[in-house]
């Protein structure tokens, strides 16, 4: 099996990409692995800092490593959106396959050097694990939203410029860069999510030299997810979708049949519902009609 460096490759070379999608709960990691290995893709399992406090930052490690061993599929784990070092080294030392160290909320130079520090302690131990930086605030949280992220601006000397973006990976050293480029965190109540600036993917892509990320994923169009794609991003986060489709299954369920008391039996539409939401994504992904 190959590494995430080489499936990253791969996808950009073939103008596609990995599915990232977070879990907080057991029926959310089989919903993604479920899906990735009936439609034979690789995929990324990802846990903020607060979706590893309540799995445990371990046990995570241990899902994903068991099922990619067990059922010999390419399904990798991401400590997403990381707030500090200490919090780095602890899921680098567990042994995760890619982490992010988010920065955007801090200063552009002190969020050079706290993710050089996180680079050169990952490549100390063990140099495949995989280091994102993230450049340009798009918010923090995956929910619905009633307006865009206080904080976020999405005018075009807002966003990340291509300068910025090769200054920053040349400095760290990151293998994969998140830019704002018109994306947010979350998804907008009643509409779809601002347009994804496509011509400003491709200009980081180019002056950054390395794979791109799009987070806030949950709410963009099939149109978007395309474009930017060709244009260089080559994994895509999705985990407000994904909540939105557990809550509304769940409730559903619960309404339908309010005497069951079994959580086996009252998980398994929600399961399969975020499962739907996984194979639609990695379908539009991999570009697979």
């Amino acid at each position: 099996m190959q590494t995430l460096r080489e499936y990253v490759q791969d996808a950009g070379n073939r103008k596609v990409a990995i599915g990232h999608f977070n879990i907080s709960n057991i029926e959310g990691f089989w919903a993604i692995v479920r899906a990735a290995k009936g439609l034979d893709l690789p995929v990324i399992i990802g846990v903020s800092e607060g979706e590893r406090d309540f799995i445990g930052v371990r046990e995570a490690r241990a899902l994903v490593t068991t099922a990619r061993e067990e059922l010999n599929h390419p399904i990798f784990l991401n400590a997403d959106h990381t707030y500090s070092f200490d919090r780095v080294r602890e899921v680098i030392d567990a042994g995760y396959d890619s982490v992010i160290f988010d920065g955007a909320k801090i200063s552009f130079d002190e969020n050079v050097k706290i993710t050089k520090e996180c680079v050169e302690y990952a490549r100390s131990k063990n140099p495949n694990i995989l280091v994102e930086g993230e450049l340009g605030y798009i918010g923090q949280s995956s929910k619905i939203l009633d307006a865009i992220p206080e904080g976020v601006k999405l005018g075009p000397e807002s966003l990340t410029s291509p300068e910025q973006a090769k200054e920053f990976v040349e400095k760290t050293g990151v293998d994969l860069l998140a830019p704002a480029v018109g994306n947010i965190h979350g998804m907008l109540k009643g509409g779809s999510d601002p347009r994804i600036d496509i011509e400003r993917v491709g200009a980081i892509r180019v002056a950054a030299g390395v794979p791109l990320v799009l987070h806030g994923g949950s709410g963009n169009s099939k149109e978007d997810f395309v474009a930017s794609i060709d244009a260089g991003v080559s994994i895509v986060h999705i985990n407000t979708e994904l909540r939105v489709a557990f809550r509304d299954a769940l409730r559903l369920t619960l309404q339908e049949d309010p005497d069951e008391v079994a959580p086996y039996k009252i998980m398994k539409s929600p399961l399969l519902a975020m499962q739907k939401v996984v194979e639609s994504k990695l379908k539009f992904f991999n570009k697979i009609s």
